[in-house]
């Protein structure tokens, strides 16, 4: 426990002196985020703040697996940290030269082949079917690809208030935390996760709603969130045999999954391209029905505690059916809110 909090503290440090630096190089270089259909925000509030914490949880990462995985493991681990650092590349150079969709889908598969050639893919659909996946590799490597590439674009949807994407993303990086705790103790994956909770958390410090926020993560941010936020679950432990089910994971990015499922439905039923930006993202209907920033942290953040809860709850259970039914729950609760957010929505248009 002690190491633990000990590794946040000292991450989430020096994520505070790296985004305070890159707060005046934007300054100075007049590096501001654009305005845009997709953002509610004015005036000039730097980008780039993504960077920073990026960078420092790559140095944290690397240290800790160095630290506590064989040679051969951490051999293993590298293409996984080359994989963050291509997100991370191409993503502030997306912030400064907007790269074509089509570029993005292939750099972010290219990123996420770095992940699943090493082994690190899903093996089970639930936590009780042996392993289904492990038996279809084709199955589990198509799976891993697409579970990858749509988290790191889901995150990026959802970053559109101040604090949000930041604070859900420290939530849970700290549910997949508890849960790889309650089997392995700790364990590298369970200091990978507290220093991605650090890292964000130091970011946090600049891009509370309290009383604005001074720098934004940028796409270079967000990508690196939704793709190291999707790797969490793929990493298991050695001669363990712990690994995190595709369900489980999922009800616990439910939220960014929801969002960016809304979004994609609306894009084909408006027959419009997929990269068509909106104002329909979950942030936006919460900021019609008039909530403010700080209550639409209060509100997400709230609910994905919740969800994370049933989601941890329904690993502890042992029972097949109990189990399942604490997942259904995290599903059901947070389709409802959806749901229920969208005729809220269409009521106050």
């Amino acid at each position: 426990m002690v190491n633990i909090l000990f590794l946040f503290l000292a991450v989430a440090i020096l994520s505070v002196g790296a985004v305070a630096l890159l707060i005046r190089l934007a300054h100075r270089k007049s590096w501001y985020d654009r305005v845009s259909e997709r953002r509610v925000h004015s005036g000039n509030v730097p980008r780039l703040g993504g960077l920073g914490f990026a960078l420092v949880f790559l140095v944290a990462a690397s240290v800790v697996m160095f630290l506590l995985l064989e040679a051969d493991s951490f051999l293993r681990f590298l293409p996984v940290l080359a994989g963050v650092c291509i997100i991370v590349f191409f993503g502030v150079w997306d912030d400064f030269r907007p790269l074509r969709p089509s570029v993005k889908l292939i750099v972010q598969t290219i990123a996420a082949l770095c992940v699943v050639i090493p082994g690190y893919v899903f093996s089970h659909l639930v936590f009780f079917d042996g392993g289904v996946l492990a038996r279809i590799p084709w199955l589990s490597y198509a799976i891993t690809i697409i579970w990858l590439v749509g988290m790191t674009n889901a995150i990026n949807l959802i970053d559109g208030v101040d604090g949000l994407a930041g604070g859900i993303s420290v939530i849970v990086a700290l549910t997949f935390a508890f849960i790889f705790s309650m089997h392995v103790g700790v364990f590298p994956s369970v200091m990978i996760c507290i220093a991605l909770a650090g890292s964000v958390t130091g970011f946090l410090v600049f891009n509370a709603p309290i009383p604005k926020a001074k720098i934004f993560m940028g796409d270079g941010g967000s990508q690196f969130l939704g793709f190291t936020l999707a790797l969490l679950p793929l990493l298991k432990e050695h001669n363990t045999g712990i690994a995190m089910s595709v369900l489980c994971a999922a009800a616990i990015l439910a939220i960014p999954i929801l969002d960016t499922t809304a979004a994609v439905w609306r894009r084909v039923r408006d027959r419009q391209p997929l990269s068509s930006p909106d104002k329909l993202h979950v942030h936006h209907k919460l900021m019609n029905i008039g909530l403010s920033v700080r209550k639409i942290d209060a509100v997400m953040f709230g609910l994905q505690a919740t969800v994370s809860i049933l989601a941890i709850t329904s690993i502890r259970l042992e029972g097949l059916w109990s189990s399942l039914a604490f997942l259904g729950f995290a599903f059901f609760l947070a389709i409802a809110f959806f749901v229920v957010l969208h005729f809220m929505n269409k009521k106050a248009l």
